[in-house]
């Protein structure tokens, strides 16, 4: 069994990382997905996660959650990663606590991968979580084998092919001033209430798209033309 710390953020005073990686649980990413990732990444491992974790091929920092899931085979693999465990009757997800625990990296860029396949319930909770105003501060991306989701708070950037699909989903509320370019429709300082699909199924028109938001949190979902050939 990993050995269990108390807390994992002092060994890593000073080092500076272009991302947090978490593998959350739910449906195997598919194996490119590794090259997809920053060279210099912290990876956090959410319970289940470190299942994903090793198809991918990745050295895992810290194991996050109340080990409910992940295989005793697994954990064998992985004898002297640091853990930070939790007991099963929890208020939050794995996923939740990871969150957390990449607050506390010195890294602005969160990257979640996988945790979208399984239960109806973890994706939606899941992307509530992502969008909720306790992790304000970091820049949040979500990778599954269907597609890719990002937090947009300001600006975004999305690099892709014409005719990918581009869905704008407002959460927790309005957001105001949206406007957008290198989309098939576009948006001008347009407001998005909740619950609206005028943002669903948008087309990039080239390989840029930008999305500016004014007030409020949007996730903006990717789903590239060719998903076979990577993101």
């Amino acid at each position: 069994m990993p050995k269990t710390i108390l807390s994992f953020a002092s060994r890593f005073i000073g080092a500076v990382f272009e991302a947090v990686v978490i593998l959350a649980g739910g449906s195997a990413p598919p194996a490119w997905l590794a090259g997809e990732l920053p060279a210099r990444v912290f990876v956090i491992a959410a319970d289940s996660g470190l299942e994903n974790a090793r198809r991918l091929g990745l050295d895992v920092n810290l194991l996050v959650g109340d080990l409910d899931s992940v295989t005793a085979a697994t954990l064998a693999d992985y004898p002297d990663i640091p853990v930070e465990r939790h007991p099963p009757d929890k208020d939050q997800t794995d996923l939740d606590l990871a969150l957390e625990a990449a607050s506390g990296v010195e890294a602005n860029q969160v990257i979640v991968v996988g945790g979208s396949g399984g239960r109806i319930d973890h994706l939606l909770a899941n992307a509530a979580l992502l969008t909720s105003h306790r992790f304000a501060a970091l820049e949040l991306s979500w990778l599954t084998a269907e597609g890719r989701a990002h937090v947009v708070r300001s600006v975004l950037v999305i690099h892709g092919s014409s005719g990918d699909l581009v869905s704008l989903i407002p959460y927790g509320g309005t957001v105001v001033g949206v406007s957008t370019a290198g989309l098939r429709w576009p948006l001008q300082d347009d407001t998005l209430p909740s619950g609206t699909t005028r943002g669903v199924s948008n087309e990039m028109t080239g390989p840029v798209a930008r999305v500016n938001v004014t007030e409020g949190v949007l996730l903006a979902i990717h789903l590239p033309s060719d998903l076979g050939a990577g993101l």
